[in-house]
């Protein structure tokens, strides 16, 4: 969750529920006044689309027209709260119109339909004409937190979602059926993946245990 790396443009993220709101619109004003091509993106959930801060901001990006792209995650349960009893008009898009800007929604499952759908809203923002929303819908298999009873919803539909509606197996479909993918070329990729990560595992293992000390290192004051 807490992952930056300045090099590569990420901004990194907080525990606060809409903390990346406000964020996103000082790096978008940063982007305008420097005039380069790039374009803010924050990532959100339909739980912290209630929050005044996505108000705030996304009045902000648009009457300052900041090239910014406002990503909603919608899940469908914001905690334990299903969204359907949270979201106000149903939409978390459906708000673009009060700002005057453009609203999408997408299938959040559908790979490209939501590549295509932001390079809209990236094009947009880089010919100055201001940020846009996009609500993926999409589904969360894991409860919010390890040990989450999941009382808010059944197992069976959860399990249907994962036979019916997983985004990785409808690429691996889609790619398979442009001829993009073979069974072999998957096969070598899974096997590199699965490499990557027991490595990874591993120098975790095999790594020194931190000294007490270390934890006093990049802190604001260290004594």
């Amino acid at each position: 969750m807490h992952i930056a790396d300045f090099s590569i443009g990420v901004l990194g993220a907080n525990g606060v529920v809409g903390g990346g709101f406000p964020i996103i619109v000082g790096a978008g004003l940063s982007i305008k006044m420097r005039k380069t091509d790039q374009v803010g993106v924050v990532f959100f959930g339909d739980g912290a689309a209630n929050r005044g801060t996505f108000h705030e901001a996304c009045n902000m990006a648009a009457i300052w027209k900041l090239p910014v792209i406002f990503v909603c995650e919608n899940n469908l349960y914001a905690s334990t709260t299903p969204s359907k009893y949270t979201l106000a008009g149903g939409s978390v898009a459906n708000r673009a119109e009060a700002y005057g800007i453009p609203g999408y929604v997408t299938d959040g499952n559908d790979v490209l339909e939501v590549r295509n759908i932001v390079e809209k809203a990236i094009m947009r923002a880089r010919k100055g004409d201001g940020p846009s929303i996009v609500e993926n819908k999409t589904y969360r298999y894991h409860g919010h937190f390890e040990g989450d009873p999941q009382k808010y919803r059944t197992t069976e539909e959860i399990e249907e979602q994962r036979r019916t509606n997983d985004p990785i197996e409808r690429f691996i479909k889609a790619l398979k059926k442009e001829k993009i993918l073979t069974k072999k070329l998957e096969d070598k990729m899974q096997s590199e993946e699965k490499k990557i990560i027991e490595d990874a595992v591993q120098f975790g293992f095999d790594s020194p245990t931190p000294r007490p000390e270390d934890a006093l290192e990049d802190l604001f004051v260290n004594p």
